[in-house]
Formats: structure tokens, C-alpha cells, sequence
């Protein structure tokens, strides 16, 4: 049963949604790995734990304020984003180490895009059976469709 009512959501019980939080800590750990597995100059566990949960308190909110064209939210909600996908990054590396920030335009963009699809899975406001469920069905009658539009 989805907790979207008259595009109210309650985000206290999103965020303590077992499955939301599995996929957080798959993400942070995937994190951490890299950060010592493929060492870059501006990857490491501090601005790992930050982004990713930086990411996990916003990004949701962004996707629903788009969906909803809420115009009055969207002036924060991307100032939010911003901060979650380049403003973080940019304070705590000109703190820790500022020879770093060469490295800010490609994390950057590697940082939208993980922020904007983790903000659509993290959006959903059901069990991850339902996702699922729902992701599947979608897949099937896309595919599905597809084949229709081609000659034979």
C-alpha cells in the first residue's frame, strides 16, 4: 500500500523502509570498495559516506517535485540536488585536499546520473516485491510493443 495520499508523502517512514536502507548500505559499501580497490585522488571513505547519504535524503524529494511540477519546491529542490551532487564534493575537498577538485567536472557527471536514478528507485513508495513486480511488467510490455512496430 503505497503512502502517497493527495501527493503527500510521509518521507520519515520512506526513509525506514528496510529496502530503501539495504540498497544505502549495497551503496556505501560498493562505495568504500572503490575507494580502495581503484584509489583516485578525490575518492575516499569521508566524501563516500556523505554523497551517498546526502543522496539518499534528497534525491526522492527532487524526482517527486519534478513529477508533481511543484514550482514553488523546485528552486530548493535543486539548489539540494546541487549541493548533494557538486557542493558537498567541492567544501570537503577545498577542506581535506584541494588539489583534488581537478578531478570535480568528472565526478560531477558521473554523480547526476547515479543521483537522478537512485532518486527514481528511491521515489517508489511500496515493497521492493512491487518494484520489482512493476519494473518487470513495464520491461515485458515495452519489449513486447517493440516487436510490434517491426517488419517482419
Amino acid at each position: 500500500m503505497p503512502k502517497v495520499q493527495a501527493s503527500i508523502i510521509h518521507w520519515p517512514c520512506e526513509f525506514l523502509r528496510p529496502w530503501k536502507l539495504v540498497i544505502l548500505a549495497l551503496g556505501i559499501g560498493l562505495l568504500l570498495i572503490g575507494s580502495v580497490l581503484m584509489p583516485a585522488p578525490d575518492w575516499d571513505v569521508g566524501i563516500s559516506f556523505i554523497m551517498a547519504i546526502l543522496t539518499y535524503l534528497t534525491a526522492p524529494w527532487l524526482i517527486h517535485v519534478v513529477r508533481r511540477l511543484d514550482w514553488k519546491r523546485l528552486p530548493l529542490a535543486l539548489f539540494l540536488a546541487w549541493f548533494s551532487i557538486d557542493g558537498c564534493y567541492w567544501l570537503y575537498w577545498s577542506i581535506v585536499n584541494p588539489d583534488a577538485l581537478f578531478m570535480r567536472p568528472a565526478n560531477a557527471f558521473a554523480s547526476t546520473f547515479i543521483y537522478l536514478l537512485m532518486g527514481m528507485v528511491w521515489m517508489y513508495s511500496d515493497s521492493l516485491q512491487q518494484l520489482w513486480s512493476e519494473t518487470r511488467r513495464a520491461v515485458g510490455e515495452a519489449m513486447s510493443s517493440g516487436k510490434k512496430g517491426r517488419p517482419s
